[in-house]
């Protein structure tokens, strides 16, 4: 394939927040200069007026990995090749894997059995076993390398969870919490209201979010201890959340892409791919979530990439486990669904998927030189387990056409 230049490409740059237009030079996927008025090389085709985008590169704040333990799901080979494909450079692994990454031997594991391809991130387990009963050893995992502190499951136990925050807080890394009360969650497994009852499938209200939120923030207010929260997904928690940070709290919030895109009622179809924890919330709190990220009360998108086999997944919906895979699928469908209908400016999504998770992992933002992608928001393509990176296929988009892709991605490993 000879080298491309791309004359007149939009240029998105969440660090500067510029958006403007360059020319791309690219050689087999590889991006090797960028800025107006390039000259075409010899050996090159131009392209020009192409309608694509040039953005630095996404983050990703945390996704679940099979590998080690759940190798039918998904590898960790498997994993990073769709993570670059949907435009990721950089990775953050939940450790609920098997054995839990709450020893740093889990994390000298990872490491030396991770594809190089991109840069890969891994949470420490908050407690033992992601079993919220006792507290991990996290200096060890901190002097490991661990990039924060998260079970990626709710922790039921308040003074727990206020000996975690005034211990970890001497870490400097991240200590991410998802608020759920498993208790008044019952056997719920849609957002209750109107929508539960019509679809006679057991509702989770909102108060599951909302009850526990309230008392994490009152913990953070009381230790002083940063916190990031995981999965808002209740019109309430944004309001929550908003006042928090007027208060002048230390807190950063994330919710993922399907909740922004989705809400219960397309739970109609009964689709298990739908099934997810928290559920997709009502229609107002869809709204609000989007309100949240362009307000900036919700710092960043999250993928919550979950991945299963399709014997796991095709069951009832109520008995299905909750996760979807998202990783090739987010930026084409939130730019197609959100940023063309004027929903969520392109700059603002960008800089939620790129440098706004990057600072909520605490780690530099993307290099805008080093880590760029080029996306090409029309070209059209099904989402079939061949055209997938992914080992799993559990997504309510599998068989259907979708618009956009990511056409190449340059990342620099020592960035």
């Amino acid at each position: 394939m000879p080298k491309q230049l791309l004359r007149q490409i939009r240029f998105l740059d969440a660090v500067a927040a510029c958006d403007r237009t360059v020319d791309v030079l690219l050689d087999e996927g590889t991006i090797l200069a960028v800025q107006d008025g390039l000259e075409a090389p010899t050996d090159a085709t131009v392209q020009e007026n192409s309608g694509l985008i040039l953005g630095t590169g996404l983050v990703d704040l945390y996704s679940h990995s099979g590998e080690p333990g759940f190798e039918s799901r998904e590898t960790l080979e498997s994993l990073v090749q769709a993570a670059i494909a949907g435009g990721f450079t950089h990775l953050a692994l939940l450790p609920d894997t098997q054995p839990v990454l709450d020893d740093p031997s889990v994390l000298q594991w990872f490491r030396a059995h991770s594809p190089a391809a991109l840069h890969l991130h891994h949470w420490g387990a908050l407690t033992k076993g992601a079993a919220g009963n006792q507290m991990a050893e996290l200096g060890e995992l901190a002097a490991a390398g661990v990039v924060g502190f998260a079970d990626g499951q709710p922790l039921q136990n308040p003074l727990l969870v206020q000996r975690l925050l005034e211990y970890g807080s001497a870490f400097h890394r991240p200590i991410a919490l998802w608020c759920c009360d498993r208790t008044l969650a019952a056997n719920g497994v849609v957002r209750e209201g109107v929508e539960s009852m019509q679809l006679g499938l057991p509702g989770s209200p909102a108060i599951v979010e909302t009850a526990p939120l309230a008392g994490v923030l009152e913990l953070v207010e009381a230790t002083g201890t940063p916190v990031h929260l995981m999965r808002i997904s209740t019109a309430r928690g944004v309001e929550l959340i908003q006042s928090a940070k007027a208060k002048g709290l230390p807190i950063t919030a994330s919710t993922t892409w399907m909740h922004l895109l989705l809400n219960v009622t397309a739970v109609r179809s009964y689709d298990p791919n739908l099934r997810l924890d928290p559920p997709l919330g009502n229609p107002q709190d869809q709204a609000a979530l989007i309100a949240g990220i362009n307000s900036g009360v919700i710092d960043a998108i999250a993928i919550d990439h979950t991945p299963y086999t399709y014997e796991e997944k095709t069951v009832a919906f109520a008995e299905a486990p909750p996760g979807a895979i998202g990783l090739e699928l987010a930026l084409p469908l939130l730019w197609s669904l959100l940023v063309t209908t004027d929903q969520i400016p392109a700059l603002t999504l960008w800089r939620c998927l790129s440098s706004n998770p990057a600072r909520c992992l605490g780690l530099p933002a993307p290099d805008p030189l080093g880590e760029l992608i080029v996306f090409d928001p029309a070209r059209s393509w099904t989402v079939t387990p061949e055209t997938l990176k992914s080992r799993s296929n559990n997504t309510p988009w599998l068989n259907r056409a979708i618009a956009g892709r990511v056409i190449a991605t340059s990342i620099t490993r020592d960035s």
